[in-house]
């Protein structure tokens, strides 16, 4: 707040239960519940304002449990609305001057428009038109994402995890077995070692570049089958302590078409291209543009980012651009590829990246990797397991 010359902070925190890549910089500094919005006003205590009473009694709870929990009772509210934010920021006679906000600049991957409700910030400036309310998620990120020792002792647990999901994936994934007991496999192996897995990629099939949630996750469908030449491509996603780790997991059932081995290599080769840029003195640009260069090389497009930020999400790789080339594009109405973002973010230690590099070859996609760790010289792989095309063996 001093650095930014602030009368007052707001962290707006998405709602709990949100899946994949949470916008929660309300946990960051609670160390409790997501989904509440958390106001510092200049040295005084911060205030957490919650959605209900839900949230008060976990707390309730988890004092009576002894855990850690970093603000006291007598500082939340079940007023996570508009008329919440005024009356603290009132209280504390910050009715003028400048007002930092986490929520009113884009978080990518999916949020690229600012999450803040529409409802909620138009009561607000209202309700205080002499307060200069300022977007400050890139000075957050500054400050939060080089992670500390005890971070990354979190982060590589959940890495950990992640393996063991792939493992479990990898000894599932037979001909003839359904591709919901693929997924199950893996969840199973994350919920057992006490890390929350919020969801999961996946496509089966023979070549595909489809990528997102399974479709029986979203339409009344029955799960797919498994057959013998298939391959399983899947992202699957840990998190502990609120810190997250994200696995790509590639499993050829019996022997792959030929383009998807050509994509892996392809996608391999960018993996290892990556970890030679991922060094402090580089740039987020340069990393992406090092591991985009095997994609060109080979005449290869990818499906979704190569690579990006993790704890929290941030600059991303762009992606999509290749899908204008499958001859179904031209059925539909404009179709708008994502940039990459964020490219002159300098890389230092202790940041974390999701090394998701993917190739389309022939109409087949491979995608392989894991999350890497920036070190103060080379860069640390906590996934090596997942940077290769696995193989089943059942």
């Amino acid at each position: 707040m001093a650095a930014e010359g602030l009368d007052a902070l707001i962290a707006y925190g998405e709602h709990e239960c949100a899946d994949l890549a949470p916008f929660a910089p309300d946990a960051y500094f609670t160390n409790d519940r997501p989904g509440s919005i958390v106001i510092f006003c200049g040295d005084a205590d911060p205030v957490q304002l919650t959605w209900s009473t839900l949230p008060v009694a976990d707390h309730i709870e988890a004092t009576r449990r002894g855990d850690d929990l970093w603000i006291p009772p007598g500082d939340i509210r079940v007023a996570r609305h508009a008329a919440g934010v005024v009356e603290v920021l009132r209280e504390h006679r910050v009715e003028a001057g400048a007002v930092g906000v986490l929520g009113l600049d884009p978080y990518p991957p999916f949020h690229i428009n600012p999450i803040m409700p529409y409802h909620l910030w138009t009561e607000v400036l209202a309700e205080l038109p002499g307060v200069r309310f300022v977007p400050v998620g890139l000075g957050y990120l500054f400050a939060t994402t080089c992670q500390s020792k005890e971070e990354l002792e979190v982060i590589a647990y959940s890495a950990a995890a992640g393996d063991a999901m792939a493992r479990a994936m990898l000894e599932a994934a037979a001909p003839g077995v359904s591709e919901a007991e693929v997924y199950a496999a893996g969840m199973a192996a994350a919920f057992r070692l006490g890390v929350a897995a919020p969801g999961m990629l996946l496509s089966t099939g023979p070549g595909f570049v489809s990528w997102g949630p399974p479709a029986w996750s979203y339409r009344p469908q029955q799960p797919r089958i498994l057959q013998d030449g298939d391959v399983v491509m899947a992202e699957v996603f840990c998190r502990f302590g609120m810190k997250e780790t994200q696995h790509q997991v590639a499993i050829a059932v019996g022997e792959p078409h030929p383009d998807v081995v050509t994509a892996a290599g392809i996608a391999r080769a960018s993996y290892e291209a990556g970890l030679a840029a991922a060094t402090p003195g580089n740039t987020f640009g340069d990393l992406v543009e090092a591991m985009e260069a095997p994609l060109r090389e080979a005449d290869a497009w990818n499906v979704h980012p190569l690579v990006h930020l993790l704890n929290p999400m941030g600059p991303v790789c762009g992606f999509g651009a290749g899908l204008r080339r499958m001859p179904e594009a031209q059925r539909y109405g404009r179709l708008f590829d994502v940039p990459t973002m964020g490219g002159e973010l300098p890389l230092a230690p202790g940041m974390t990246f999701a090394f998701e590099p993917n190739a389309v070859v022939g109409g087949r996609l491979a995608n392989l990797g894991g999350t890497v760790v920036i070190g103060d010289d080379d860069p640390l792989e906590l996934n090596p397991f997942t940077a290769q095309l696995l193989r089943s063996t059942s």
